[in-house]
Formats: structure tokens, sequence, C-alpha cells
């Protein structure tokens, strides 16, 4: 009888760890992009004065 709960186990861990990275990856990004300065409105903003 074979145990499978180690690969499942790592497999887990794996996926975790890519998602958890994903997540981390698209915040840095965001911060860098200024989305969380406080010049993150602009783009609202500036969009509205394009609607005009």
């Amino acid at each position: 009888m074979r145990d499978y709960g180690y690969p499942s186990v790592f497999f887990a861990y794996f996926l975790f760890a890519l998602l958890a990275g994903g997540a981390l990856f698209f915040l840095i990004r965001s911060v860098k992009h200024g989305y969380w300065g406080e010049k993150s409105e602009e783009a609202k903003y500036r969009m509205l004065e394009d609607d005009k």
C-alpha cells in the first residue's frame, strides 16, 4: 500500500506558496505604480474630466 500523504501535503504547500507569491507580487506592483499613495485618486478624477 502506498502512502500518498506526503505528495499531497507538498503539493498543498507549493500551491499555497504560489498563491502567496502572486499576491505579494501584485501588492508590490500596485505600490510601485502609485495606487497606495496620496495621489492614488488622480486617475479617477482625470477620467471624470475627460468625460466632460
